[in-house]
C-alpha cells in the first residue's frame, strides 16, 4: 500500500512539474528573424490581466547570458506614456540585440542581460503589442489602473515562471516610468504579495507632470546598492516611496 501511495505521489509530482514547464514552453522563442546564435533563452507572449474586458499585456523575457539561476530578475518599463518597452528598451537601449539596416540583428555589447534576467513589459494596454478589446479603457486609463494591471501581470507571470518568484527582484524604467515604477513598488508592498522586491531604479524620470519635470540624463534613483549594470549611482531608500 505504501509503495502504491509513493508511486501515485511520484506520478503526480512529475505531472505537476511537466505542467508548470509547459506553461512557459509555449512562449519560448526559438530564434528571432536575423538573430545571431546565442546560448541564453528568450520568451514572449501575453498575460491576461482582465478577463471581463479582455485586456492583455505583452512581455519579452530574456534570461541572463550566464548562470541565470543565480542572477536577479529586473522588470523594465518604458515611459512616454506610450513608449514600447520592447521597441525602445529591449531593441534600442539595453536588450541583447540591436537591429541593423540589413534586416538583421547584432549583439548589444552593453546588454543588461549580462548581469540580470530581463523582463520587458508593454504597459499599459494600448502600448506596443498590449491591447484591450474593450476600447473604452484607452480613454479612461490612469496611473492607478496601470499599477494594478502590472501587479496582476506579475502575479500571473510568476505562475508561468515559478522559478523566478523568490529571486531578487528589481523594477526599473525611464521617463514617465518615474510614475509607473514607484507606484508599482508601493502597490506591491501594500498588497503584501510574496515577491522578493529589493529595489527600484528610475532614469531621467518625469516625476510631477504639471509642476516639476526632472529629466536629466544623469539622474538615477537606485535602491540596489550593489547594482552592476554599469549605471550612474545615486541612492535612495525604497521606503521613501
Amino acid at each position: 500500500m505504501q509503495r502504491f501511495i509513493r508511486a501515485v505521489m511520484a506520478i503526480s509530482l512529475i505531472f505537476l512539474c511537466s505542467r508548470i514547464d509547459s506553461l512557459h514552453e509555449a512562449d519560448r522563442i526559438i530564434r528571432l528573424p536575423g538573430q545571431p546564435p546565442v546560448s541564453f533563452q528568450q520568451f514572449s507572449g501575453y498575460i491576461t490581466v482582465d478577463e471581463k474586458h479582455r485586456r492583455s499585456l505583452f512581455y519579452y523575457f530574456v534570461e541572463a547570458e550566464t548562470s541565470p539561476a543565480s542572477k536577479p530578475l529586473v522588470l523594465w518599463l518604458n515611459g512616454g506614456p506610450g513608449c514600447s518597452s520592447v521597441g525602445a528598451g529591449a531593441f534600442v537601449e539595453h536588450g541583447p540585440f540591436r537591429p541593423t539596416t540589413g534586416n538583421s540583428l547584432v549583439r548589444n555589447e552593453y546588454s543588461w542581460n549580462k548581469e540580470a534576467n530581463m523582463l520587458y513589459l508593454e504597459s499599459p494596454a494600448g502600448v506596443g503589442f498590449s491591447y484591450s478589446v474593450n476600447q473604452t479603457f484607452y480613454s479612461s486609463v490612469n496611473d492607478a489602473m496601470t499599477a494594478r494591471d502590472n501587479l496582476v501581470f506579475l502575479r500571473r507571470w510568476f505562475v508561468k515562471f515559478p522559478q523566478y518568484k523568490q529571486r531578487d527582484f528589481f523594477i526599473a524604467g525611464e521617463s514617465y516610468a518615474g510614475h509607473y515604477v514607484p507606484q508599482l513598488a508601493r502597490l506591491i508592498i501594500r498588497s503584501k504579495v510574496n515577491f522578493n522586491l529589493k529595489g527600484i531604479a528610475i532614469g531621467n524620470p518625469l516625476l510631477e507632470f504639471q509642476h516639476r519635470l526632472e529629466r536629466t540624463g544623469s539622474l538615477l534613483l537606485v535602491a540596489w546598492i550593489n547594482i552592476r549594470l554599469y549605471l550612474p549611482t545615486s541612492y535612495i531608500s525604497l521606503q521613501q516611496f
